[in-house]
C-alpha cells in the first residue's frame, strides 16, 4: 500500500510538507477491521484518532433506553477521520464506530501525536486547526439536529 500517496489526498494532511507527512507516517499504526467489528465503542476511554483508508463505517449512538441509531456513515472515498476528540482530550468515546465493510485504517495515539507536534510545530498547528474546523462543523450539525428535535417535540406536545 502506497500510504504516502493515499494520505496526501486527505484534506487534513494536504497542507503539511512531504517531510512532515513522512515523519507522521512513521508514527502511524496500520489496522484492519472485519465487517461488523467495533473500531471504537461509545463510553470507553480513548486516546486514538483513526484515518479511514479503505471501507465504510457507521457512527452509532445509544439512547438512554439502550436503543442504537446510526447518526452517520463514513466512506473512505470521502477521506474521513474519526476519534479526534479523544485524541485531544482522552475522554470517553462519544459514539461507537462499527465497520460496515472490511476496513483498513491508520491510527495515531495521543503520545505519538504530541511527539509529532513537538517535532513539527507548524504542521501541528495546521493539523489542529483543521481538526478544530471538523469538530466545529460537527457541533453545528448537532445543534441543528437538536433544534429540529426540540421543535418536533414542542409541536407534538402542543397538538395533544
Amino acid at each position: 500500500m502506497d500510504l504516502f500517496n493515499i494520505l496526501r489526498k486527505f484534506p487534513l494532511l494536504e497542507k503539511i510538507s512531504d517531510i512532515e507527512l513522512n515523519a507522521l507516517i512513521g508514527l502511524l499504526k496500520q489496522e484492519n477491521f472485519s465487517k461488523g467489528k467495533n473500531i471504537i465503542t461509545e463510553g470507553e476511554k480513548g486516546n486514538v484518532m483513526y484515518i479511514l483508508i479503505d471501507g465504510v463505517v457507521d457512527v452509532i449512538k445509544t439512547t438512554i433506553y439502550k436503543d442504537e441509531f446510526i447518526c452517520a456513515t463514513l466512506d473512505s472515498t470521502k477521506h474521513c477521520i474519526f476519534g479526534e476528540m479523544a485524541l485531544l482530550d482522552e475522554d470517553k468515546r462519544s459514539a461507537t464506530v462499527k465497520a460496515k465493510t472490511d476496513c483498513k485504517t491508520v491510527s495515531i495515539n495521543k503520545d505519538n501525536f504530541e511527539k509529532f507536534i513537538d517535532s513539527y510545530p507548524k504542521a501541528g498547528i495546521e493539523l489542529l486547526k483543521l481538526m478544530s474546523i471538523n469538530l466545529i462543523r460537527n457541533i453545528r450539525t448537532e445543534n441543528n439536529n437538536l433544534k429540529l428535535v426540540y421543535q418536533a417535540l414542542i409541536e407534538e406536545i402542543e397538538s395533544n
